[in-house]
Formats: C-alpha cells, sequence, structure tokens
C-alpha cells in the first residue's frame, strides 16, 4: 500500500480491498483512530461495503479543540474546482471503526468533504470493551452532550479552512450518532440532518440534559429521521412522540415543520451497518438515497 503526506499532514490512500490493514488497532495508541470494524459486532458480515480509495484523499486528521486535538477520519475528492459541501458523520456507540470511515468515503465519492471525528477520545476506547453495556458504562456516559457538540463545531472551523462550503453543512449519524444528528440540528451552522436510528427519549443527566424530543422547536436545520419498525431499543410510540413535538413546534418553527421521520416497517435497529447482521439491503439502500436526496433539497450538495 502506497501513502504519503499532503501539505494539510493528512494521510492518503491508494487504492486498497483490505479494509483493516491501513489502520492502528487502538483507537489511544499514538492518539490516533483504530479502525478494524467494532468487535462487539463480530463476525463481521460478508455484505460489508468495500469502498475503495481511487480519487480520494482519504485518512487519520487531528482537528484542533482548544488547547488540545482530537483525531478524526477525513475523506474528500482528490481534486475538486471548488469548496466542497461538508458532511460530519456521527459513529455509532463504537466510534469511529472501519464502517464509519466506509461511509465517509462513500459520500467523498459524491464529491464531500467527509468527516468523522473521534468523539469518544477523552473517555477511551469503545474497542477495549466487550459488551454493549460496558461501553455504555464507561465511555458513553463520560461523554456529555455540550462536549460532542462542542467538538462538531470545532470540526467544522477545521473544514472551513480546509477546503469546506461553511455554507453548506449536513451532519448524519447512526444509533448514538443518531441521536446526536437531532441534537446538531439545532446549530446555526447546520443546513440539514439525517438520524438514523437515534434515540429520541431517554433519562436525563448532566451529561445528557435534553433529547431530541425535547428541542424540536429549537431546531435550526430540518432533520430526516430514519427508523425500524421492529427496532427493540426504539419504541415507535417514541417515534410518534418525536412526530407530536415536530408538530407542535411547526407553527413557529421551519425546520421542525420540515423534518421528516421515515419507519421501515419490519426492519430492525442498525440496519444501515453492512458489516452486522442487522444489516437491510432495502431499507439501507433506500434510506441511504433519501439521505443524498435530502442534503441536496436543503442545500447541502
Amino acid at each position: 500500500m502506497d501513502s504519503k503526506k499532503t501539505k494539510n499532514d493528512q494521510v492518503v490512500h491508494g487504492v486498497q480491498n483490505d479494509r483493516r490493514s491501513f489502520m492502528k488497532t487502538s483507537a489511544l495508541a499514538a492518539t490516533g483512530l483504530g479502525i478494524g470494524l467494532a468487535p462487539a459486532s463480530q463476525p463481521v458480515m460478508a455484505s460489508a461495503i468495500q469502498t475503495d480509495f481511487a480519487g480520494l484523499v482519504a485518512g487519520e486528521q487531528m482537528i484542533p479543540v482548544g488547547s488540545s486535538q482530537i483525531p478524526a477520519y477525513v475523506s474528500r475528492p482528490e481534486k475538486s474546482s471548488g469548496a466542497l459541501p461538508i458532511v460530519i458523520v456521527v459513529s455509532e456507540i463504537f466510534g469511529v471503526h472501519e464502517h464509519i470511515a466506509d461511509v465517509t468515503r462513500r459520500f467523498a465519492k459524491l464529491g464531500y468533504l467527509a468527516i468523522a471525528p473521534e468523539f469518544f477520545v477523552r473517555a477511551g476506547d469503545p474497542s477495549q470493551y466487550g459488551t454493549i453495556a460496558d461501553i455504555f458504562t464507561n465511555v458513553i456516559s463520560k461523554t456529555p452532550d455540550d462536549q460532542v457538540l462542542g467538538d462538531l463545531q470545532a470540526a467544522l472551523v477545521w473544514a472551513g479552512k480546509h477546503g469546506g462550503d461553511l455554507k453548506r453543512v449536513g451532519v448524519t449519524g447512526f444509533c448514538w450518532g443518531g441521536r446526536i444528528t437531532w441534537l446538531a440540528a439545532t446549530l446555526p451552522q447546520v443546513r440539514a440532518g439525517v438520524a438514523w436510528y437515534g434515540r429520541l427519549i431517554g433519562e436525563k443527566t448532566p451529561g445528557n440534559p435534553r433529547h431530541p424530543v425535547d428541542i424540536a422547536a429549537e431546531l435550526k436545520a430540518p432533520v430526516l429521521g430514519l427508523y425500524g419498525g421492529a427496532d427493540t431499543g426504539i419504541s415507535l410510540e417514541s417515534v410518534n412522540q418525536m412526530r407530536e413535538a415536530l408538530a407542535k413546534a411547526a407553527p413557529l418553527n421551519p425546520a421542525a415543520k420540515a423534518s421528516q421521520i421515515e419507519v421501515y416497517p419490519d426492519t430492525p435497529h442498525a440496519f444501515h451497518a453492512d458489516y452486522r447482521e442487522s444489516y437491510r439491503e432495502g431499507p439501507a439502500k433506500d434510506g441511504w438515497a433519501k439521505c443524498l436526496a435530502w442534503f441536496k433539497k436543503n442545500g447541502v450538495a
């Protein structure tokens, strides 16, 4: 595999079919990203999509946040004629593993500057824990919403200095990242969000003081919510609560009025995660097409 450094000190990888060999193994080693595939979901399914590096600049980038830095996986077209639309890709609870990196490359193939920040770097490495419960206890609970939104805004500042168009910003995320996408749509820089099966209600804690159902009236960007009708962790009742919150906010809030929720019948949680048993090709492909159309409709693409 060939690699080199650009003037921005970002790693450039050539075409690569081995999705594991180009990354470090630990998200904390050398303050880097460790992108294999999430160990809690092994074995990796044959359906896992592999997006090559042809025509792309893709790899790890350190992003300043105050006096410190956080790692991110960044993908962009190798050649472009102007500022690129920006999409922030927010991971599942497993952090920035190879599936999330692959999603950024899919966006980059379509002309985006796609950034997946490692929001969990201060709390720990999700790959070091064997169960989802352990990840929640040791990582997620130590990653407060205000910190995440601050990191997301720092990623946008970085993007604006490195070829991104700050007038065309989208956010999309999966599971934990789906919830964050709803919250991120309250930021003034964001033009549109696409939330994949993000939790909508929950216990309020110091780190998670509000949930999507609480912030419908504060949306500054329309959100497309994509949910599974057979999701055992996100009830249809909570989806309807979100619909009601959006409807209540709609008369005074154009972003709430424009937001939409799509529910795929008989579809489980994590239906977009092509490396897991939960993957459902039909809803995943339809959701991806709707995601791209949503960004285009709302001035991101």
